[in-house]
């Protein structure tokens, strides 16, 4: 192992909002809010303006780039050889540096996305690369593997209908990975979920970042019903009342737990009573996200956004305020937080909510004009926040204010136009060096200001 432990402990016992500001080290950012501190970046950009490199990527997968300095890690599925893969480019020049096959065999489940689609995690020491097919490897950042192991020979398969999305963390000493699944196995399209004779409840797994064993295994039983039981979204960390605080949201409720040890400390009263609420039984996608004290989860499928107080404590905790979802409310993207204000992004209807995370006001919606859906989540930086929709087309509208606007719109994808199939462009945008780097079809884009 080339970094002596004792180092690697020190270096993972940094949060990220420590982390270098010109960094992306995790699918949502230095702060885990989808919100970096770079300025000057660029509101108008094309595949020619603005361009400091373009690189081909084997494949198209959902998955954001993430960068730590002078390097940018990348997950993607090479089709002929039937191969996952970590890719690593010179953030400078786009140059590939390195690719490692992780796992082999499958890449698809289903016609939405593909087995690629959990996106990386580094620390500056270490970048963690996870697949669908529960298959987990660390390498420093010259590519050498440090360990590699399949979870499910210790957990089982994970038990998602739909491809397993969910990204891994890396906090406080610690490698995180969500498992918010099915109770029981089951088929899907021809593919068996689950493995039977092992427990099936959900959990969320604590890892040596150093070794990759196991540290601790926190279950997370709900009372929710089949498809609702399922979670895409991404363990959240963040600092309050001098603590490391662990969200996690799915399986209809947000929890909070000690993020060192998993227990869980809080419990929103969940918002879809024996599937009788406003989405009946329907997976989770987005994220939580905190800002001003206030932890923000979306219901799914057109429901409400319900934010709740990070002092709650219990398990019947009310929500402090929750959206009308005529107006606020998110199937896929997850909300971003900057300077005081949440911004959430609708696929459906296209627009963009300024919300005060206190009270729940909304500030402005606006209307983006898009013809095609977005499921990425915004990205916020510069004032400006960054949305990619099915087509690749990246929107930007402008941070704060008291009314929405709209600086542009750049067309980056490859000129097809996908309408939600595993062809879409769902990456989020990454923001680091000054540069914005964007995921389409068929390249990663490094775009930034002279």
């Amino acid at each position: 192992m080339k970094h002596p432990l004792t180092l690697l402990a020190f270096a993972f016992t940094l949060p990220f909002s420590s982390a270098r500001s010109e960094s992306w080290p995790s699918w949502r950012g230095p702060d885990q809010n989808g919100s970096s501190p770079e300025t000057r970046l660029p509101s108008k950009f094309s595949k020619k303006e603005g361009v400091k490199w373009a690189a081909e990527v084997p494949s198209i997968s959902a998955s954001v780039p993430v960068v730590w300095g002078d390097k940018v890690f990348l997950t993607a599925p090479i089709q002929a050889e039937k191969q996952l893969v970590g890719l690593c480019y010179d953030a400078k020049t786009g140059k590939e540096l390195w690719r490692r096959v992780v796992s082999e065999g499958g890449l698809q489940w289903d016609n939405k996305s593909n087995l690629a689609s959990p996106s990386p995690v580094t620390d500056g020491k270490q970048v963690v690369f996870l697949f669908a097919d529960a298959v987990i490897a660390s390498f420093d950042l010259d590519g050498q593997q440090l360990w590699k192991r399949d979870i499910k020979e210790t957990h089982g398969a994970f038990a998602t209908q739909w491809t397993y999305g969910s990204s891994p963390a890396l906090d406080g000493g610690k490698l995180y990975i969500q498992v918010l699944q099915r109770n029981e196995t089951f088929e899907f399209q021809g593919f068996s979920k689950g493995t039977p004779g092992k427990d099936m409840t959900s959990y969320i797994l604590a890892l040596d970042p150093a070794t990759g064993k196991d540290i601790w295994k926190q279950l997370r039983p709900t009372p929710a019903m089949v498809e609702s039981l399922e979670s895409f979204s991404s363990p959240v960390f963040t600092d309050h009342a001098g603590k490391r605080v662990m969200l996690i949201s799915g399986s209809d409720t947000l929890t909070l737990h000690d993020a060192a040890t998993g227990a869980e400390q809080a419990r929103l009263a969940t918002w879809n009573l024996a599937g009788e609420g406003y989405n009946k039984f329907f997976r989770l996608v987005p994220s939580p996200v905190v800002g001003d004290g206030v932890a923000l989860v979306c219901a799914p499928k057109n429901s409400p956004v319900f934010a709740m107080s990070m002092d709650s404590k219990g398990t019947d905790v009310q929500p402090s305020w929750s959206s009308d979802p005529k107006v606020v409310t998110s199937d896929v993207s997850t909300p971003a937080y900057y300077k005081g204000k949440f911004y959430v992004l609708d696929s459906n209807r296209r627009t963009l909510s300024c919300v005060e995370p206190k009270t729940g006001k909304v500030i402005w919606t606006g209307e983006t004009g898009s013809k095609s859906k977005f499921e990425s989540s915004p990205t916020v930086a510069d004032d400006k926040v960054y949305m990619t929709n099915f087509w690749g087309d990246v929107y930007v509208a402008k941070a704060g204010g008291d009314s929405f606007e709209l600086l542009s719109l750049n067309e980056m994808g490859d000129g097809t136009k996908p309408n939600g199939d595993a062809a879409s462009c769902r990456s989020s945008i990454a923001v680091a060096n000054g540069c914005l780097f964007i995921r389409t079809q068929d390249k990663l884009y490094c775009v930034g200001k002279p």
